[in-house]
């Protein structure tokens, strides 16, 4: 009976044991799996932690880690480290869309400013459009296809005459000919119409156009059809050999016309203007500069000017078209060379385009100087060790003190949504002279 008793209680125990097995393993499963699911997790966070505030398309641990952590909260439900996991998980997420902030009126007023200037502009040349073509309808041909036949119309019978082509295509269409460089208009079927632009009653209002875009209306796309005022001055022909449909072997007889005025409907009209400095000009050109000068809010750089608000000055000049201000914030260095003022007008093209395509407002945080050459009076660790003879005589041997700051800025677009990491920006200024912008070709 004893042995039975033992046995009995043994075999109890014995049960008991393995019984316990599968709940041990399970605890231990899952403790695995929720390590498994944090470890990704953390990896998220860690991404979302290097983009500061900035979003991105590809994140190499996002789906992975959101999928375990909602596996998880399905398959234990009410476990506390996966509901904390949940929550973390959550705040990811929502960083990983960026960072956002309520947009202001002030920061969009430079694109009503704009509008309001464009239509101005626009208005003024469709009125002196209408009065070229009063002032020449009785010179203009009627029908521009299929054009006069060249076999039985002479030059001397188009001689003066003008024509309206709205179908110019630059430089799609641009050809360089035995007799010139052109423009074709047309097609075998129906004739050609040799637009000359090899001459500056192209090239000035051309370039008055560009003027147009760079001052006045940065939102304007580049032009794919012109329409372009002409008067008839020859007969050519031709071997138009442009791009895409016009490439062709054959030659043909062409109508030689010189441009008289250009146009951009709802944009712009500009002339040629032997008189102009660079002969050409947009109507309304001599209006623009006043008419942005009332709304600049900001015209000149305090010689105390800080780091951080150099860097807002600096936005501003490039929001309210304000080039004069532009090139006082950049560093008087910059200019040096041949194609300096160029390229520095090339990445005011690029600031312009930004500010009207990505976004329309930037926020900078506090600078951070460091001193590149020279003494550095506000060194309190070495200055410590030195006694005032010998801080001077290190100043003096030092030379110049030429300081560094760093501001990092915060595109926002017009949603409020910042648009990727911060982007450094670097200043310098010479003998605690005036800061100015070193890196002025940076996005914001």
């Amino acid at each position: 009976m004893k042995h039975i008793i033992l046995a009995t209680v043994a075999l109890g125990a014995f049960v008991a044991v393995f019984a316990d097995i599968p709940r041990d393993a399970a605890a231990r499963r899952r403790v695995q799996e929720i390590d498994f699911a944090e470890y990704y997790l953390k990896e998220f966070e860690a991404e979302v932690a290097r983009q500061r505030g900035g979003d991105k398309s590809v994140w190499r641990n996002k789906t992975t880690a959101l999928e375990k952590v909602q596996a998880l909260r399905q398959k234990y439900p009410g476990d506390q480290r996966v509901e904390a996991l949940f929550q973390r998980a959550k705040i990811a997420l929502k960083k990983s869309k960026g960072e956002f902030t309520e947009v202001s009126a002030d920061w969009t007023t430079y694109l009503h400013n704009e509008e309001n200037l464009r239509k101005i502009i626009s208005e003024a040349g469709d009125k002196e459009w209408e009065s070229f073509l009063e002032q020449h309808k009785d010179k203009v041909l009627e029908k521009n296809y299929p054009t006069p036949d060249p076999k039985k119309t002479t030059v001397e019978d188009l001689k003066g005459t003008h024509v309206v082509l709205d179908d110019v295509e630059y430089p799609q269409h641009q050809f360089y000919g035995a007799t010139g460089e052109y423009i074709a208009c047309g097609k075998p079927s129906n004739g050609f119409w040799f637009l000359d632009i090899a001459g500056r009653d192209w090239l000035g209002p051309y370039e008055a156009v560009k003027r147009y875009r760079r001052n006045v209306d940065s939102g304007m796309t580049e032009v794919k059809k012109w329409t372009v005022l002409c008067e008839v001055v020859g007969i050519t022909m031709e071997n138009p050999r442009p791009s895409g449909e016009f490439s062709i072997g054959n030659m043909h007889f062409g109508w030689v016309v010189r441009p008289i005025a250009l146009r951009v409907p709802g944009h712009v009209m500009a002339v040629y203007d032997a008189d102009a400095p660079s002969s050409g000009r947009f109507i309304g050109e001599e209006q623009v500069e006043k008419i942005k000068d009332g709304w600049y809010t900001v015209k000149a750089i305090p010689d105390d000017v800080t780091p951080e608000r150099l860097m807002e000055i600096f936005m501003t000049a490039i929001r309210e078209k304000n080039y004069k201000l532009y090139c006082a914030c950049i560093d008087p260095k910059r200019f040096d060379g041949e194609y300096a003022r160029d390229e520095i007008m090339y990445h005011w093209d690029l600031h312009q385009e930004r500010f009207h395509g990505e976004y329309v407002h930037a926020t900078f945080a506090k600078a951070k100087i460091t001193v590149l050459k020279g003494f550095d009076d506000d060194n309190k660790l070495e200055n410590y060790f030195l006694d005032d003879d010998e801080k001077a005589q290190i100043k003096k041997a030092s030379g110049d003190k030429v300081e560094e700051a760093v501001v990092e800025s915060r595109a926002i677009d017009k949603n409020g949504k910042q648009l990727g990491t911060p982007h450094p920006h670097r200043l310098r200024r010479v003998n605690g002279g005036r800061w100015y912008v070193e890196d002025y070709a940076l996005r914001f």
